[in-house]
């Protein structure tokens, strides 16, 4: 099952990276998508390794963003694609059978396209401009998730992203989509992710008990 909270990492250097990915392990987050752009797959592998570390002390699932190849090497629970990644099933063929694959959609085409490739999980959005991205696709908002969960009428988890903070949880959530990843707003206050997991009602106990019960 996948967690309806995904904690993007944030920071522009190793160590800081995995100051929040503790911080946010310590404050309860149950998935870690560690995204750290253009270093070098030495330098990502190291960090990825370290991270691993972290989130196994603390029974936190860390995902890989972009690196299949590495999300293999470290064991990671499994591997997030953005566009310009890996095609999803070139990766599977690649990956352990238990780690999972995300996939990053822009709109219904995407989304369409990512269910045939068999991914675990599709991150949709952006939910609201986002300031620290220069090229962002159109806004999609709760008339855009409302609209695509109803075309889609998919069982596979559609999680929202852009964003998105406390305030807007139970508005979301009633478009369809199943939950979302948040990374500045966590980043800033680590403590947001008790408030999250209120509101989206997705304590690794309630997950547990909803999973074996």
């Amino acid at each position: 099952m996948i967690p309806k909270l995904h904690y993007i990492s944030q920071a522009t250097s190793p160590k800081e990276q995995l100051e929040n990915i503790q911080n946010a392990c310590s404050s309860g987050a149950e998935l870690v998508q560690l995204r750290f752009k253009n270093a070098s797959e030495k330098k990502f592998l190291k960090l990825a390794e370290e991270a691993r570390e972290i989130t196994f002390h603390f029974q936190t699932r860390l995902i890989i963003n972009g690196d299949y190849k590495i999300a293999r090497a470290v064991k990671a629970d499994g591997v997030f694609l953005e566009k310009n990644d890996s095609c999803p099933i070139d990766a599977r063929i690649h990956l352990y059978t238990w780690q999972s694959i995300g996939g990053m959609a822009a709109g219904l085409q995407d989304c369409e396209a990512l269910l045939t490739k068999q991914v675990d999980y599709i991150s949709l959005g952006p939910f609201r401009c986002m300031a620290t991205k220069d090229r962002i696709p159109p806004i999609l908002g709760l008339n855009g998730y409302t609209a695509i969960t109803n075309i889609l009428k998919t069982e596979t988890p559609i999680i929202g992203y852009g964003g998105i903070t406390t305030d807007d949880v139970t508005d979301i959530l009633k478009t369809g989509i199943s939950g979302i990843a948040v990374s500045g707003v966590i980043t800033r206050n680590f403590n947001t992710i008790q408030t999250f997991h209120r509101l989206l009602k997705a304590s690794s106990t309630e997950e547990q008990r909803h999973t074996f019960k």
